[in-house]
């Protein structure tokens, strides 16, 4: 990747030629491997099967957007379903709006603004944009979940883009999941997919009460991870075969503390997880 551009953040040309962000503080370059319309297209919009789910929704569709980064994750959602008639509300959530800032002043190399650099504008300016149909809510996520009630009305999807556990711990923690797993509503189905398909973060979803899957394939990687509150949206969950792999595997116990490292499953993680309803 070739670098154009250096402040806090720099653009870079990945190998197909597309541009994307690179934060210089994490050394982690968003949506790496095919950009960020391809990667949000495969990962979010299709994956979820947005459009279908929105085509037969009834009320408001309300998608987190944990992670606003450089918003080509929000983006592409509000651009898959600009042309139905189910309203549509997306949350985003980051501790900074450095990335979107950066990415709005380098809008033409970037490509995917195309339409919505004005919102984008707006949403940094006063937090709402599109009649209220993009909010923003500013903070530490964590932090959001853990000291008081749900920051935002429950979802039906999220699109979950933190910065990897070995730089960003804190949002890949089995206290977050499970503080995420009860802002849910029981009667709302919602799905979760993100691009990791780590044995530590299934097995972290899996005890914080979500049913998990294998995600689609997203640029070089084989698969994700994609993660419910109920079975029926999961088009490829999990086998008894993989509970064995976890068990095996060297990195699978859940970071119970916002400190990155690798471990063995615990003998009360495997109890608890050969007890879940999916491997019943």
């Amino acid at each position: 990747m070739r670098p154009l551009n250096s402040e806090n953040y720099q653009i870079v040309r990945l190998k197909n030629g597309i541009c994307s962000i690179r934060s210089l503080a994490e050394d982690e370059t968003f949506h790496p491997v095919v950009g960020p319309v391809a990667e949000a297209e495969a990962l979010y919009v299709r994956q979820l099967r947005l459009r279908q789910r929105l085509q037969s929704h009834h009320g408001e569709f309300v998608v987190w957007d944990v992670g606003l980064g450089a918003a080509a994750n929000a983006i592409s959602v509000l651009r898959a379903a600009s042309d139905l008639p189910c309203p549509l509300r997306v949350i985003s959530f980051d501790r900074t709006t450095g990335p979107l800032d950066f990415a709005l002043r380098h809008a033409a190399e970037l490509g995917y603004f195309s339409g919505y650099e004005n919102a984008a504008r707006e949403l940094l300016a006063t937090g709402r944009a599109l009649n209220g149909r993009w909010e923003l809510r500013p903070g530490d996520f964590p932090a959001l979940l853990r000291d008081g009630p749900p920051p935002a009305p429950a979802p039906h999807a999220i699109l979950f883009d933190a910065f990897s556990p070995a730089k960003n711990p804190a949002m890949w923690t089995a206290p977050l999941f499970s503080n995420l797993r009860r802002c849910l509503d029981p009667g709302r189905p919602c799905a979760m997919p993100t691009y990791s398909r780590s044995t530590m973060l299934r097995v972290t979803l899996l005890l914080a009460g979500f049913f998990v899957g294998a995600g689609r394939a997203t640029g070089e990687k084989e698969e994700t991870t994609i993660a419910a509150n109920t079975l029926e949206l999961l088009e490829e969950p999990l086998s008894s075969k993989w509970l064995e792999r976890a068990r095996r595997s060297r990195s699978a116990e859940p970071l119970w503390e916002p400190v990155y490292r690798q471990a063995h499953l615990s003998l009360q993680s495997w109890e608890k997880l050969k007890r879940h309803p999916q491997f019943q």
